[in-house]
């Protein structure tokens, strides 16, 4: 008997669907739900929406008659060897021997999507799946294949029937307010710290109207005419003691006013969360490093819920520029794969490409940017097969957006975001883009050789070292030695600035001396325009952490989140100025409290203290090989744990002593000391002077004495 596709008996069967379609179908659902004041406020670019009819399909080899029990979202027609079963069975027995099995299923309101369960047939990620958008016929009559007519199907977490996609919800836990206070004509509740879900309103009676002011803040919570979000509700006094509103909401505080017919016990919530584990951990010889490590994990958690958003209050929105911050951040905390697939299906969405990924330039290149990333930290090649047709399609799409230079320049419709910064130019021809770009075709040149396009992988690499070459010939200053900031018709722009200088360094695409005096002449020049969002700041400490700058990166790290530790934050921001004050910290658009006070780019030392200090980092795909490089930046000591996809990288360092140990993959521990080490195993080897490095195995613990620099 040949061997089977199907897992053995004791593998779980699980609901699928075409691949990417869940993803678009949740965050349409997902990113709706913004309110500002009760109106709706959905997103500013196109909706995709899943294929209403797909055919799943799979072949099995059975010892022995098995009895399949059928669940579907939406009408099915059910083929097995080819020949139609009638009407919409619950359960079929399936006789022993060879036999293709195809379900084409209908579902226009959610998606079509399947739980099969036997003893031997199980629906799970074996399976395969078309729209059936297989053929079309050209203007020479001439039938062509329109991409993949059958891809691998699409799965997550739904392992039982009930469990139906189109009822997907979050997790939720009863929370009770920290204390309440009078206010006004009515009660400010504080729930103690920044949080999100849903409100109760406990022993309601009466009938009339009721309002709810929310605030990531008191002064917000308390301004009735400006706070960004409420809820205005009417009782009609045949509503349960017990009343949970349906939207969920961010908040700290609410402040609530009613009628005086209206009576409740208490205002409490459930707090909406996604379950997930804190796999990597930070502690050190610095309790405020240690808070800014919680608050950002906390911060982390927050903004990973369906998808990794930007902020709980605003925007609920999906964007490809801070979600590729959240991959880093997660592979160092959570380690979720699901999410960061979800969310790069999601921001892709479908053919044909009409515009920049949330229309924005630098967004569609920090999406290739992050499925390179996901590759390396994950090793999962899966992913990139089922989506590279979307890959290259998006590529063609920002290729042909270039300039006669080869140079990516905003057309019609192109928003060139790079960072909220005042009087940052963007026209022209910006030299960050055209770095973002490079980039990106390099992450596409591995993926299209993954995907076995070994024509696409030699053209995507030439493109990319002639764009490289291109932009350093135009953007380098080789009398100043640093990147300039832009071009416009022709003519180079006298302004430099620190985007395209910063990522030169961690790209690596500037030697040795050119780093050094980028990192002197703009990093470390406060002439050059200041980054003021943590958004950037993640990007600029990455920087010089790569230069070895760990002990001013920390300090770095003390004031700008310290700063608003101390201001009383719970969570972190989308944006910090120290030179503001009071409630100049809570607005922003325009708007008195317009600012996220809890914003996912805020978290980033979450991936800074792992990946430049814990010094954990891959080299090879799925941490099959991965480096160790301690750096304790002045600090005493520091202990951590770094997530791997099937284990972890512990490590503990002082200024004597080193600890490690792994659960998987080939290690080596690169090591800074005055002295030769030893260590209680393996064999160290000297790299140079003053450098040493060890080979780490998994499940052995390496204790290694030296003397810190």
């Amino acid at each position: 008997m040949e061997k089977s596709n199907l897992p053995n008996t004791t593998s779980n069967s699980t609901w699928i669907w075409y691949p990417g379609d869940f993803e678009i179908w949740l965050s349409n659902k997902m990113q709706v739900r913004r309110t500002e004041r009760e109106a709706v406020f959905p997103p500013l670019w196109r909706y995709y929406t899943p294929y209403p009819l797909v055919t799943f399909q799979t072949e099995v080899d059975l010892p022995e008659e098995d009895d399949v029990k059928i669940h579907s979202e939406g009408p099915f027609q059910l083929l097995i060897d080819d020949v139609q079963i009638y009407g919409q069975p619950k359960s079929i027995k399936i006789s022993a021997g060879k036999h293709k099995i195809s379900f084409k299923v209908y579902n226009q309101e959610v998606l079509p999507a399947i739980y099969i369960d036997g003893t031997y047939v199980k629906s799970n990620p074996s399976w395969i799946v078309t729209n059936e958008d297989k053929l079309w016929i050209d203007e020479a009559g001439k039938a062509q294949q329109s991409g993949t007519p059958w891809v691998p199907v699409g799965s997550w977490n739904f392992d039982t029937p009930e469990a139906k996609p189109s009822e997907f919800q979050l997790a939720t836990e009863p929370w009770k307010a920290k204390s309440t206070e009078k206010a006004d004509s009515g009660e400010l509740i504080d729930f103690g710290k920044e949080t999100f879900g849903y409100i109760k309103i406990n022993g309601l009676k009466g009938k009339g109207k009721l309002t709810l002011y929310y605030g990531e803040s008191r002064e917000e919570a308390l301004s009735t005419d400006r706070c960004e979000t409420l809820d205005n509700l009417t009782f009609d006094g045949k509503q349960p003691e017990t009343f949970t509103l349906k939207g969920s909401k961010a908040f700290r505080y609410v402040q609530v006013q009613k009628d005086t017919s209206i009576e409740y016990d208490s205002i409490s919530m459930l707090y909406e969360y996604l379950p997930l584990e804190y796999r990597g951990s930070f502690k050190s010889s610095d309790d405020l490093l240690n808070q800014i490590w919680d608050v950002s994990a906390y911060t982390m958690h927050l903004t990973t819920r369906e998808f990794f958003i930007d902020g709980i209050k605003r925007d609920r929105w999906i964007w490809a520029g801070d979600a590729h911050q959240s991959y880093l951040m997660n592979y160092y905390l959570f380690f979720d794969s699901p999410s960061v697939e979800r969310t790069l299906s999601a921001l892709r969405g479908k053919e044909p490409v009409t515009a920049h990924i949330n229309i924005i330039m630098d967004y569609s290149l920090y999406w290739f940017v992050g499925i390179y990333d996901y590759y390396l930290y994950t090793g999962d090649t899966k992913f990139i097969k089922t989506f590279y047709p979307r890959m290259k399609s998006l590529m063609d799409y920002c290729l042909g957006r270039r300039n006669e230079s080869g140079f990516l320049e905003p057309l019609e419709g192109d928003w060139v975001f790079i960072d909220w910064a005042d009087g940052l130019p963007k026209t022209g021809e910006v030299s960050f883009e055209q770095m973002l770009l490079a980039r990106s075709l390099e992450a596409i040149a591995v993926s299209a050789e993954i995907a076995g396009e070994s024509e696409d992988q030699k053209k995507y690499k030439n493109l990319a070292d002639d764009l490289k070459e291109k932009l350093f010939d135009v953007f380098w200053d080789e009398e100043a030695n640093v990147m300039k900031h832009q071009r416009i018709d022709g003519e180079m722009q006298d302004i430099v600035t620190r985007y395209a200088n910063m990522f030169g360094i961690f790209f690596n695409y500037f030697n040795e001396d050119q780093k050094l005096n980028v990192k002197n002449k703009v990093l470390l020049n406060d002439d050059i325009l200041k980054i003021t969002t943590p958004y950037m700041r993640f990007y600029e400490l990455e920087a010089l952490c790569a230069m070895g700058e760990q002990e001013f990166v920390l300090n770095e790290i003390r004031n700008y989140w310290g700063g608003m530790i101390d201001l009383g934050a719970t969570s972190f921001w989308e944006k910090y100025d120290p030179k503001q004050s009071g409630e100049e910290h809570l607005a922003m658009y325009g708007r008195p409290y317009g600012k996220s006070l809890c914003h996912a780019w805020g978290a980033s030392p979450i991936y800074l203290f792992g990946r430049y200090y814990l010094g954990v980092e891959p080299t090879a795909p799925g941490y099959a090989k991965y480096e160790i490089k301690p750096n304790l930046g002045g600090l005493k000591w520091m202990e951590g744990k770094v997530p791997t996809p099937n284990g972890e990288v512990s490590v503990y360092c002082n200024t004597k002593e080193i600890k490690v140990k792994a659960s998987e993959g080939e290690g080596t521990l690169i090591i800074n000391s005055e002295t030769k080490p030893s260590a209680n195993n393996g064999t160290l080897s000297v790299l140079g002077e003053n450098k040493y490095q060890i080979t780490i195995k998994p499940n052995t613990e390496y204790s290694i004495k030296y003397k810190a620099l």
